[in-house]
């Protein structure tokens, strides 16, 4: 192996540090008993992953526990990875740990470095380091590749692996099912000389890829059929993203991954459901190597949580790659996807994906998680972080007429609003927002009707309101086009009315309205998105989830913003008051020329029942 030694690998799973009490949770009283019982306070840790003997050379681990992130590179993480990723890094971190970021590569057809450099990314954006240390570079499984090798050979000598040439449909028919035991194969066998042989042409390239495997020899007959000697290796010609043509052959991720772990003296290997049946694999290869002296005692040992299923929702990589290569979404970080990268560009912040993945826990039995839980939780965060700004998102201009009297012509009054009217305790408010008010405004046109509803308490003929920050306005008409829509909004100022000024209450109103000034608003494009599914199960029961998009999940407007909002960096969050949370996009907004905003989530939840 030839990764590089982390000699200061200390305990830092995360560069988010909380005193807050989490709640417990089945994983983390396994841990605290592990802890209170010594399970691992033998362990010794050669300062990178390794053998048996790597590490009895080194010092006591000093991490408490290690827990492991191992995606495998072959697409852009989703909301269900976001949550292994707090659960792992942050039961590091709370326990004195550190959590190892390792990829998983062993799938040379379907890995690349696109995906690499972007998992890479989404781990540091959520907040956390991995490996020990802030520079430290990722693992790869490929880098134990000499290590797996090594390891299936001891196997074959040792009597426990053997190279089966029959047919994939052979294996399969011979196998068996939960009602019938498998049948052995003609070479199971063969003397580990023969296949020990066999294994090295293998290796040397003298078979074609699908010709023969090597196989685990355990029991054909166990009710686990995943006992039934698993395959281990196989041949496959692919040049490897980083191994390049070194190998023809490559480990199964069932031997791979427990030899990862123990080889990065994992203690706590904690992935989803679908891996319980494997459970009794990983602990058999893991018994097996330590028998040989390969690998040090005491082992990982593997524990199941329930997946992340979520409302309106697909998490599936092929279907996800469907979407983005049939043109249904524009590209793995549209914000309508639920991969990382695109809920980053939605206006998602690491805080509150890691306040929803506590929120909803973590449990041993699936359940469905209403997508509304992940919406309340950036809502929660951003309400005391976003600052606020005036967007007017349906333009229809307001005209005082008796401006020009009360004032002078031309006359634009500077007003100001409170860029964050919450501030977090003890923080330092941010500067207020400076802008100005004139003879014509832009308002949205719902806040205009000319016969008023029951209970309309905005502009009407006769109504006053107040223009939030500036000053209240009475109402008196509106005009026309040949077609009868409305094109102007017509009022009169109130004099002495401005907003924080003395005796500017004295006129009572009982609604205020947002707007954006005719002189000094910035056009902005804004995308306003929705749930990309109507459906709240997408793919359940067969489905074709491609008939339940949601044909209103994106509408793009121009609307008109206050001047402060023009200048927002890229990727930087904000309320527009009365509207919701919007985040000027990462990608196409160009602060002070080009401003583009996307919807992150409304005030409400506008999908309750």
């Amino acid at each position: 192996m030839s990764h590089p030694a982390n000699t200061h690998n200390k305990p830092a799973a995360s560069a988010v540090a909380t005193d807050v009490v989490k709640p417990s949770n089945f994983l983390r009283q396994i841990i605290e008993s592990d802890l209170a019982n010594g399970t691992y306070t033998g362990r010794q840790w050669g300062g990178s992953p390794g053998d048996a003997a790597h590490h009895a050379k080194g010092q006591p681990d000093p991490a408490k526990i290690r827990t492991r992130f191992p995606p495998e590179p072959n697409g852009y993480l989703h909301i269900g990875h976001a949550k292994s990723i707090c659960l792992n890094f942050g039961l590091a971190r709370d326990y004195g740990g550190v959590c190892h970021l390792r990829f998983d590569d062993t799938n040379p057809e379907k890995e690349d470095t696109e995906y690499v450099n972007s998992i890479i990314d989404s781990v540091k954006w959520l907040g956390f380091e991995w490996n020990g240390a802030p520079d430290a570079a990722p693992y790869q499984a490929s880098d134990y590749f000499d290590f797996m090798y090594r390891a299936a050979v001891y196997l074959i000598e040792a009597g426990h692996a053997y190279v089966d040439e029959q047919t994939p449909e052979q294996m399969r028919v011979n196998r068996g099912d939960f009602g019938k035991p498998g049948v052995d194969s003609p070479y199971r066998n063969h003397t580990p000389a023969e296949n020990l042989a066999r294994f090295q042409q293998m290796r040397d390239g003298l078979y074609p890829d699908g010709a023969m495997v090597l196989r685990a020899k355990i029991d054909m007959a166990s009710p686990n059929i995943n006992l039934r000697d698993p395959a281990i290796y196989r041949i496959r010609r692919a040049t490897h993203h980083n191994t390049g043509d070194k190998w023809c052959i490559y480990p199964m991720y069932t031997f791979a991954h427990p030899i990862e772990d123990a080889l990065e003296q994992i203690t706590h290997s904690i992935c989803t459901l679908e891996f319980e049946d494997q459970r009794p694999f990983y602990d058999w290869l893991m018994a097996r190597l330590i028998e040989g002296s390969l690998l040090a005692s005491p082992p990982p040992h593997q524990y199941e949580f329930a997946r992340l299923n979520l409302t309106y929702v697909i998490t599936s990589k092929r279907k996800l790659a469907q979407l983005v290569y049939d043109h249904k979404v524009n590209g793995w970080d549209d914000p309508r996807m639920p991969t990382i990268v695109g809920l980053r560009r939605r206006g998602y912040t690491p805080a509150a994906l890691q306040l929803f993945a506590e929120r909803i826990g973590v449990t041993k039995s699936d359940s469905w998680i209403d997508y509304s839980t992940l919406e309340g939780c950036l809502r929660e965060d951003l309400e005391l972080k976003a600052h606020r700004g005036f967007a007017v998102l349906n333009p229809v201009k307001l005209v005082m007429t008796n401006w020009d009297e009360v004032f002078s012509p031309g006359h634009l009054e500077p007003c100001s609003q409170p860029a964050l009217p919450h501030p977090p305790e003890g923080t330092e408010p941010p500067p207020a927002r400076h802008f100005s008010i004139g003879k014509e405004v832009w308002i949205d046109r719902e806040d205009f009707e000319e016969v008023p509803p029951k209970g309309y308490k905005r502009l009407f003929p006769g109504n006053k309101v107040r223009l939030k920050g500036g000053y209240v306005i009475e109402c008196t008409g509106c005009s026309k086009d040949a077609n009868g829509q409305i094109t102007e909004v017509l009022a009169t100022v109130v004099p002495d009315t401005k907003s924080g000024t003395p005796g500017s209450e004295t006129v009572k109103v009982k609604a205020a309205i947002t707007w954006v000034g005719v002189a000094n608003g910035v056009n902005a494009e804004v995308r306003l998105y929705d749930r990309l599914f109507l459906d709240a199960q997408p793919d359940a029961g067969g489905k074709d989830f491609v008939e339940s998009l949601n044909p209103s999940s994106l509408k793009v407007i121009t609307a008109i913003v206050e001047p402060s909002l023009a200048n927002a960096l890229p990727g930087q969050n904000f309320q527009f008051e009365r509207h919701g949370y919007f985040v000027a996009d990462r990608v196409d907004h160009v602060q002070g020329t080009k401003p583009v905003f996307n919807l992150a989530v409304g005030l409400k939840d506008s999908w309750g029942k």
